[in-house]
């Protein structure tokens, strides 16, 4: 992290000259020379490879795309001022003259340090992510500690631990680095270069049909799109991009939400169903009662997700202690179908997640309605983020799942096979 993005002296000239309408009076707020501050703005422009400011009778001012990546900077720049407001006010040994004197210090190589230390917790092995010497990550980590005025890391018995104050800032730090890579990608968009790189953090249901039709409508418009999709729990999915680290995710939505810096767009709601083998005794009957699936035994979801809080609900601890045979408990449907197609087990999935697999005839449902097991599926994003036009037309994309999953309803019921309910989940009251 860090590693792809120019000097932040450049990037405070840019942003200066942009507000102050021109070199020599943003070189005058940044402390500056202004041939220095010239110089960084004909730099940056060549590593975007596009003028950003336009000369005339007014006076220089920023070009369309200049503007653009204005704006991103700026994000990135309140990003790293809110962050270091934070977490001095966390920890804090002495304030000295400011924010702002701390944001006009900040180097790339600092927040380098910062992030490597993050995820790494051991100046050795930071400095080898890196490909940096040890003492230089130590020296970069001690200058941030000393123009923040905060104790930012301390020993620990088997390394270095981050204080509240860097985990804050470190925070912040990774949503600015996510805005400048946006910044850059929307330029490099803008001027049909490349749309950059998409990434989304994919929970079971999408992984199936929702996402791999979506990505697949995306390359037939936008063929130079690149995504990168990550499948993991959801509380590693969910730091992932609370630290700008994942664009957004698409799954199952949690209800409420965990943590109030995200937002949470439902699509659909996805009712869950008894499944079992192909030829497993309850598929082959007309109907089933509740007390006819405790005679069987079960894989239950994962703890800590909605299709596990539909399962206990529907069975009381008490009965989950009659069921025959040992519980077994899993979030893979890989998994699933081995455990089913090897036994009477019996689950709990979405008609639609297990839809290959019924049509493949390897899996059936079972003729058990569950009248309060329904998810809700949908979009997960940090609060305040802005897309840039790819991410934005994949997640209208999934958005139109909405539409299709209709129709697939309509051809379902025409056609005799029973498909669950796909109606646009009713507005919640707050």
């Amino acid at each position: 992290m860090w590693t792809d993005i120019p000097n932040l002296r450049h990037l405070r000239a840019f942003a200066a000259a942009v507000e102050h309408g021109g070199a020599t009076r943003a070189a005058e707020r940044i402390h500056l020379s202004q041939p220095a501050v010239t110089q960084a703005l004909a730099k940056l422009e060549a590593r975007l490879g596009a003028k950003l400011f336009v000369f005339g009778a007014d006076g220089m001012r920023p070009t369309e795309i200049g503007t653009l990546f204005h704006d991103r900077v700026a994000r990135a720049f309140a990003l790293i001022e809110a962050g270091a407001r934070e977490a001095l006010g966390a920890d804090a040994r002495r304030p000295g003259d400011g924010v702002a004197r701390f944001a006009r210090l900040l180097t790339v190589a600092q927040l380098r340090a910062l992030a490597a230390m993050q995820f790494n917790r051991n100046f050795s092995l930071a400095a080898r992510e890196l490909k940096l010497s040890q003492p230089s990550i130590h020296r970069a980590a001690r200058d941030l500690e000393r123009i923040m005025g905060a104790t930012l890391f301390i020993a620990a018995r088997q390394g270095v631990e981050l204080t509240p104050a860097a985990s804050i800032f470190a925070r912040h730090a990774a949503l600015a680095h996510a805005e400048l890579k946006q910044g850059f990608a929307e330029v490099a968009e803008r001027l049909d270069a490349d749309p950059g790189e998409i990434v989304v953090g994919s929970m079971p249901f999408a992984r199936t049909k929702l996402l791999p039709d979506a990505l697949n409508a995306l390359a037939r418009e936008r063929p130079r799109a690149r995504a990168r999709v990550i499948a993991a729990p959801y509380d590693g999915l969910l730091g992932r991009l609370r630290y700008g680290v994942i664009d957004f995710l698409v799954g199952a939505l949690r209800d409420p939400a965990p943590i109030d810096d995200i937002v949470q767009e439902p699509l659909f709601d996805d009712p869950l169903s008894v499944v079992a083998r192909r030829g497993h005794p309850l598929t082959l009957r007309t109907s089933a009662t509740r007390a006819d699936l405790l005679a069987y035994p079960w894989v239950a979801p994962a703890e800590e997700t909605p299709a596990r809080a539909v399962f206990d609900r529907l069975f009381p601890p008490e009965d989950v202690a009659r069921m025959p045979g040992g519980l077994f408990e899993t979030s893979s449907l890989v998994l699933l179908r081995g455990l089913l197609a090897g036994s009477d087990r019996l689950g709990l999935l979405s008609a639609r997640q297990a839809q290959v697999e019924i049509d493949q005839g390897l899996l059936a449902l079972a003729p058990f309605q569950i009248s309060f097991g329904t998810r809700r599926i949908g979009l997960t994003t940090r609060r305040g983020w802005r897309p840039t036009p790819t991410q934005a037309l994949l997640m209208e994309l999934l958005r139109r799942s909405r539409e299709s999953e209709a129709a697939e309803d309509a051809i379902g019921k025409t056609n005799g096979r029973r498909r669950p309910s796909t109606s646009p989940p009713a507005r919640r009251r707050s």
